[in-house]
């Protein structure tokens, strides 16, 4: 096993093992205090159905967020297998949907089994689906992370490199962020999204390479 391989298992590791302590601590009701006092310190003194900031902010955070919506992440996931297969990447394009469509079903089933109320806030996006994790934030994690991924393998400069990786980083944390500030989701739920999220889009990657490797 290479240098390389084993720290992306110890990271893989511990985003496993951060998950696990975030779950069981939502489980038992101990994040509670937390998880409001941060979504009560973004809003208004007085009116919780309303975000702290002017009225752009609330607009631009209801943009953000949509970058983590089903239907964003689908046409972006079914523009990118489309180039890739018309570059003659295919074995490229399966794995990127391979990893997308099971870490929405893996984020899915997990919404199901611990069946978390969402925040009690209404009045800013509408949602559908149960609180922990955050799907949004699970799913977000695991197509930008992937495609950044994807990108940097693509090139060999280390500039371009750290850039895609950086890209990547940024809008997963930023549509994290906007679903705590619009109050749809406790803070636990979008670390526990993230943790799950990235922990599978490196075990993706970690597998893509494994393949790759041997198919060449």
């Amino acid at each position: 096993m290479s240098k390389v391989q084993f720290f992306g298992l110890g990271i893989l590791s511990a985003l496993l093992v951060g998950f696990s302590i975030l779950a069981d601590e939502v489980v038992e009701g101990d994040t509670l205090g937390f998880d409001n006092s941060v979504l009560m310190a973004l809003r208004v003194p007085g009116d919780p159905q309303t975000p702290i900031g002017p009225a752009w902010l609330h607009e631009a955070a209801r943009d953000v967020t949509a970058l983590g919506s089903f239907a964003v992440l689908t046409l972006l996931l079914v523009a990118v297998v489309v180039f890739l297969l018309l570059a003659r990447k295919r074995r490229t394009a399966v794995f990127l949907t391979a990893c997308v469509v099971g870490g929405t079903i893996i984020s899915t089933a997990l919404k199901i089994a611990f069946d978390r109320p969402r925040p009690d806030l209404t009045g800013t996006v509408k949602v559908f689906t149960a609180s922990f994790p955050s799907g949004h934030a699970t799913v977000s994690a695991v197509v930008y992370l992937t495609l950044g991924t994807i990108l940097a393998q693509l090139t060999a400069d280390r500039a371009f490199r750290i850039y895609f990786y950086s890209v990547a980083s940024a809008l997963t944390a930023l549509v994290g962020v906007s679903r705590v500030y619009l109050g749809v989701h406790y803070p636990t739920d979008v670390l526990a999204g993230w943790s799950l999220g990235t922990a599978w889009a490196l075990l993706c990657a970690m597998a893509f390479r494994l393949v790759d490797a041997r198919g060449k």
